[in-house]
C-alpha cells in the first residue's frame, strides 16, 4: 500500500545559511540503528554533532527499517516531524519530498561542494529530485557479501569456501558437524535481500539490471533467472534450521560458529568488530559471493523535515555539514562497517574486508541497488514473496519464479 501523504507542505523555513549556535539546540534524530555495531557507529555521529554546541536527541526505533519507516513517515505527515531522519538512498522518501514536507538542502550542498567530494555521483543523484538535493548520504552500504565462520569450517573439516559454489558443496559437511550452513533471519527483508544478492552474483550484473532497472518481466520468467531460483532453493535448504528473527542474531550465529555463513550487507562487520573478531583470521568475507565482485551504491542518508522553529532549522544545517565532515565520515564508517561517501578521507585503519570493498569501489565496479530502482510498493511485494519462499519448502521454483515475474511486470 502506498503511503498517503499530505499534499500541503509546512511553512518554509528561513534561507539556508551556516551559523554557529548561540545556545545548544536539541535536535531529535530518528533511525533504526539498534544492534551493537550500529549503536557504536551512531554514537560517533552524536558525538560529532554535540561537539558543535548542539545536542543530538537520539530517536532510535528498534525492528529494522521495515518497522521504523512507517513510524517516521506517519510522524512527518501527521505534523510531528523530527529534526532529521534516516532513510536509505533512493526512493523511500520520494513521496514526502513531492508533498513538500522535506527540506531542500541544495544551498548547504553547494556551499560544502558536495558534488566534488561525494563519490560515486549516483549517491547524490539518489538525493536529487527535480534538480534539488534533499538528503545527506553518509555511507555506502553494499548487500553483496557472504560472511563465513572460519571456526565452523575447521570444525566441519572442510576448507573455507572461496565462492558460493564451494559453499553449497560444503553444506553437507557443516550439517554433519551440527552446524547450520546458512543463517537467514525470519524478517522478510533478509530473505528478499539474499535473493537479490544471488541475482547479482549468480545471474550477474546485466541480469540484475535487466530485471530491476529495465523491469523486463519476460526475462524475469526465463532460463537465466531460473538459475538464480535454483541457487535460492539451495539457500533455502541450507537455512532451514536458522530459527532466529533479527539479522544481527543471524550474524551472531556466524560469530559463534553455530552457522557456517550469512548473506548480509557490510553492516555485519560492525557486529564482528564489537565481538572482537578479526577479518581474515576469525572470519572470511566474500564480496559478490566470490562470483561477481561488485559494490552496490546503496546505503544510508539523512533527510530533514521542514520545521517552523528557526533555531532547530539552523541546527539542521549544522548537522547536515557535520555528517559529511571528513573526521565524522572516518569515525562513523569504521564502526559501521560501511564505506565513506567522501573520496578524500584517510582509511588506513580499515580492516581486510573494508579494504576489499574500497578496492572494488576504486575499480568502478559499482551498480545501483533495489532501493534506488524499485518503489516501496514493489519492494514490499518482493519481500512478501521471498519471505514465503524461504518459509515454505513446498513452494516450487516454477511457482515462485512466475510470481516474481508478475511482480516485475507491474513494478514501478
Amino acid at each position: 500500500m502506498r503511503y498517503k501523504l499530505l499534499t500541503a507542505a509546512l511553512a518554509a523555513t528561513a534561507a539556508l545559511q551556516f551559523a554557529g549556535q548561540a545556545a545548544a539546540t536539541d535536535l531529535e534524530v530518528t533511525h533504526w540503528w539498534t544492534s551493537g555495531g550500529e549503536a557504536a557507529a551512531v554514537a560517533e555521529l552524536a558525538k560529532a554533532f554535540d561537539a558543535t554546541g548542539n545536542h543530538w536527541v537520539d530517536g532510535a526505533i528498534a525492528g529494522s527499517g521495515g518497522t521504523a519507516r512507517p513510524i517516521m513517515i506517519s510522524r512527518i505527515t501527521g505534523g510531528d516531524p523530527m529534526g532529521a531522519t534516516q532513510f536509505n538512498h533512493g526512493r523511500q522518501a520520494e513521496e514526502l519530498v513531492q508533498a513538500g514536507l522535506m527540506r531542500d538542502l541544495t544551498d548547504v550542498a553547494t556551499k560544502g561542494k558536495w558534488t566534488e567530494v561525494v563519490r560515486p555521483k549516483s549517491l547524490l543523484d539518489s538525493c536529487t529530485i527535480d534538480g534539488k538535493i534533499y538528503c545527506v548520504p553518509v555511507n555506502i552500504h553494499s548487500w553483496q557479501w557472504l560472511w563465513l565462520s572460519n571456526a565452523a569450517f575447521e570444525k566441519a573439516g572442510v576448507p573455507v569456501p572461496k565462492n558460493w559454489n564451494e559453499y553449497v558443496a560444503a553444506a553437507p559437511a557443516l550439517e554433519k558437524a551440527g552446524i547450520v550452513p546458512l543463517a537467514v533471519g525470519g524478517q522478510a527483508w533478509q530473505s528478499s535481500g539474499a535473493f537479490d544478492v544471488l541475482l547479482a552474483a549468480v545471474g550477474g550484473t546485466d541480469t540484475f539490471l535487466k530485471v530491476y532497472k529495465d523491469k523486463d518481466a519476460k526475462f524475469a520468467a526465463g532460463p537465466e533467472v531460473a538459475k538464480v531460483f535454483k541457487a535460492a532453493d539451495d539457500a533455502r535448504k541450507m537455512a532451514k534450521n536458522t530459527n532466529v528473527q533479527d539479522w544481527n542474531q543471524a550474524t551472531n550465529m556466524v560469530i559463534t560458529g553455530k552457522a557456517g555463513g550469512q548473506i548480509m550487507g557490510d553492516w555485519a562487520q560492525g557486529e564482528f568488530q564489537v565481538a572482537g573478531k578479526t577479518a581474515g583470521k576469525d572470519y572470511t568475507c566474500l564480496p559478490g559471493l566470490g562470483l561477481n565482485e561488485v559494490i552496490a551504491t546503496g546505503g544510508d542518508a539523512f533527510y530533514f523535515p521542514l520545521l517552523k522553529d528557526a533555531d532547530k532549522s539552523k541546527a539542521q544545517e549544522v548537522l547536515a555539514e557535520t555528517l559529511l565532515d571528513p573526521k565524522t565520515q572516518v569515525a562513523f564508517n569504521l564502526k559501521k562497517g560501511s564505506l565513506p561517501v567522501r573520496g578524500d578521507v584517510d582509511l588506513n585503519a580499515a580492516n581486510d574486508c573494508m579494504k576489499k570493498g574500497l578496492a572494488i569501489l576504486a575499480k568502478g565496479a559499482v551498480m545501483p541497488w533495489t532501493d534506488q530502482l524499485l518503489s516501496q510498493d514493489s519492494q514490499k511485494q518482493k519481500e512478501d514473496l521471498f519471505s514465503e519462499f524461504f518459509a515454505k519448502p513446498e513452494m516450487t521454483l516454477e511457482e515462485a519464479q512466475k510470481r516474481f515475474a508478475d511482480i516485475i511486470a507491474t513494478a514501478d
